[in-house]
């Protein structure tokens, strides 16, 4: 009976900590999280039995970031609602979902056949064909451009003002879409928010549907509609003891289409993930403090289409060294860098007797918050040299932001569609005018990648591991 007292207590504490974790207030919260989560994965492996660790996949460069909101609702076969505020806005019948799936269900259809469901172009196919019936709709990784996005900001419009008006937004998923049914009274916002996907039947179901007064509604000068509100619901609640937060944000104004191929084809594969390409400053001729070890990690699976080959140790508790011939190695980092071997080596550990790099694979204790921002190119400058100047900002949704941080990256296309990383500048700020306008800045102060964490030095890693390869 006193085991279980305390057990009860302990797991009580730890849910408490899981909620400070998963479900922070505001975005200093949020970056104060990264310790917390650092002690609570150090302690998992203790409490869920049967859990095995999985090498992460390489995201598909057309789907950089899932939307936790689309993947987060378990299948259910009733609606699940919080009690309708008072002004609360609830009217399914304002766009008849059915009629939102017949519509692009021929597109659909193709997609399972052809296995390019959740591709970019089949969202893009369906979200032009909504826009072209007077739809608002946007993919839920904003990165297509919103269609009728003037039907938003008029809304945006009437809430500032405090008038009243409604709109509908689609926003396209893999295995479905979202439905945002919005209200504005008085400068409020109520938001009823419809899951659907399709069943291996074909048919359209409704997964969820929730409702909530948006705590917080903005439209920033990045051109991001942001609303965030909670909800109740019984399976949360018995987790968390509160009510479940569910927060939006969806690109309104579109981007230029070589914004967008830029990122998709320089940027975005390589991202923020366990690496500091964009992270920190650097040049050709001073390539600072870039870790090779980590562009390695994210150029091989870009070049070989599978993961790097040269893992971890089944135990955590073990340190993995590996020696990785030096044509391969450099290969590797040559596709995408004009750089030395002399300089290579002396940015790694090189061993000449073996012509091969020594090579120690992330472990346990270089794990990296795994909620980050991603990037998105909107703007870029074609130099005379040839070279091009892309300014980037890193879009944050979990931390209701648009922009965390900004940097200008410059690349160097060459022979056969290829292209090598020429420098890297973080700013304070940059004009996303267009490709004529100017991309200066200065490093700000208050810059801040708490999410990262370095590789550990030689030193640091036979502390954490006795020496013991």
């Amino acid at each position: 009976m006193l085991w279980e007292k305390k057990n009860k207590f302990w797991k009580t504490g730890l849910l408490e900590n899981l909620k400070n974790i998963l479900m922070p207030s505001d975005k200093n919260k949020v970056k104060n999280r990264k310790y917390l989560f650092f002690r609570m994965i150090s302690i998992m492996p203790f409490i869920l039995a049967g859990c095995n660790y999985e090498t992460p996949e390489i995201p598909d460069f057309e789907n950089p970031q899932k939307d936790s909101r689309a993947y987060s609702f378990a299948r259910q076969d009733y609606v699940n609602e919080n009690p309708i505020l008072p002004g609360a806005y609830h009217n399914k019948d304002s766009v008849n979902a059915q009629n939102i799936g017949e519509m692009v269900r021929d597109i659909y259809d193709e997609a399972v056949n052809t296995n390019t469901l959740g591709s970019l172009a089949i969202m893009q196919r369906m979200i032009v064909r909504l826009g072209e019936n007077g739809y608002v709709a946007v993919d839920s990784e904003n990165q297509v451009n919103m269609t009728e996005a003037n039907q938003v900001l008029k809304f945006c419009e009437l809430v500032d003002e405090k008038g009243n008006g409604e709109l509908t937004i689609i926003v396209i998923t893999e295995p479905g879409f979202q439905k945002f049914d919005l209200k504005t009274e008085n400068g409020d916002v109520n938001v009823v928010r419809e899951y659907y996907q399709y069943d291996h039947n074909g048919r359209l179901q409704n997964i969820s549907t929730v409702s909530y007064l948006a705590d917080f509604w903005q439209y920033t000068e990045e051109g991001y509609l942001i609303f965030e509100g909670s909800y109740f619901s019984e399976e949360s609640f018995a987790l968390t003891l509160s009510d479940t937060s569910e927060h939006t944000m969806l690109r309104v104004l579109p981007l230029d289409e070589k914004c967008r191929e830029w990122n998709r084809t320089c940027i975005l594969p390589v991202g923020y993930e366990q690496n500091n390409l964009f992270l920190c400053n650097w040049s050709e001729e001073d390539f600072g403090d870039l870790d090779f070890y980590d562009l390695f990690d994210r150029f091989y699976p870009m070049i070989y289409a599978q993961p790097v080959p040269f893992m971890t140790d089944e135990n955590s508790g073990v340190g993995t060294v590996y020696q990785i011939l030096e044509d391969l190695f450099e290969m590797v980092i040559r596709t995408h860098f004009h750089v030395s071997s002399e300089t290579l080596h002396s940015k790694t550990t090189y061993m000449p007797e073996l012509a091969a790099y020594e090579y120690r694979p992330r472990g346990f204790y270089e794990a990296q918050y795994p909620d980050i921002a991603y990037p998105e190119v909107v703007s870029y400058k074609e130099n005379e040299d040839g070279t091009i100047a892309l300014g980037i900002n890193a879009v944050y949704p979990n931390g209701n932001t648009s922009k965390e941080f900004s940097h200008i990256t410059v690349i160097r296309p060459c022979n056969e569609g290829g292209f090598w990383y020429v420098s890297n500048e973080i700013v304070s700020s940059f004009s996303s005018e267009n490709q004529e306008g100017d991309v200066e800045g200065i490093l700000p102060e208050d810059y801040d990648i708490w999410w990262h964490t370095n590789r550990l030095t030689e030193e640091e890693w036979k502390k954490a591991y006795g020496g013991n390869p």
